[in-house]
């Protein structure tokens, strides 16, 4: 039997489209960052314990842009959705920019830039804004600081929690994702198959399923659907 659902309740997934539109570059777009890097020489324990600087240097210059970056109008939309209904943002961008649009409920799955961790000690998390990390920066237990980002092959953060909003939600948002990234995307087939489903996205590897597919930007399509639910 699936979830009670919660028609006062609505979770929004979100990919690296709706940052790209804040002038944030993505990793998987034609002239991403895995253009610019080998993706094992950047985001895996392996490059980290090859060459620690160089991981840093890339995370550091990733942070520096996304503070600098504003959030964009589907952000702010987003955050209107308070004003009437729960709002659960799940989103596998490493960014601020939901929270900084205002959203109060914010689940991050794949880390995040504005906070180190411990090397030693996962459960050692520390705010660090806009500050870099480097090699010398030591948590309490005396262990070098690292980012406080998923790398391939680690396990995504979150996910039973994420999965558990929703199921209850009595409406499901996808935003700026194609899809192509697992486990996270696999969170859609945990939905209620009586929520309204929707996925705006300007392309898709494949529709899932009991989703209505609007094809198009997050800026263009966000604030036009938070309206029509403020509305009804």
């Amino acid at each position: 039997m699936s979830d009670p659902l919660d028609r006062n309740k609505v979770v929004v997934l979100t990919g690296a489209g709706i940052s790209a539109e804040s002038g944030l570059p993505t990793f998987r777009d034609m002239g991403g960052l895995w253009e610019q890097y080998d993706i094992t020489e950047v985001a895996s324990p392996q490059a980290w314990e090859m060459n620690p600087q160089l991981v840093l240097d890339f995370y550091n210059e990733r942070r520096r842009k996304a503070v600098a970056a504003l959030p964009n109008a589907a952000h702010r939309a987003l955050a209107e959705l308070e004003s009437r209904y729960e709002v659960v943002v799940i989103t596998q961008n490493v960014d601020d920019l939901h929270e900084r649009g205002g959203s109060t409920q914010v689940i991050h799955v794949h880390g995040e830039l504005v906070k180190a961790r411990s090397t030693v000690d996962p459960t050692l998390i520390y705010e660090i804004g806009g500050k870099e990390i480097q090699l010398g920066d030591l948590c309490e237990q005396g262990a070098q600081l690292r980012p406080h980002i998923v790398w391939f092959g680690e396990a995504i953060h979150n996910y039973e929690i994420a999965a558990r909003h929703v199921k209850n939600a009595g409406k499901v948002l996808v935003v700026g994702t194609s899809l192509s990234v697992y486990p996270a995307a696999s969170l859609l087939t945990k939905a209620n198959p009586s929520a309204e489903k929707l996925i705006v996205s300007p392309d898709l590897e494949s529709e899932p399923v009991a989703f209505h597919w609007i094809k198009g930007t997050a800026v263009e399509h966000v604030p036009q659907i938070v309206n029509r639910w403020l509305e009804e």
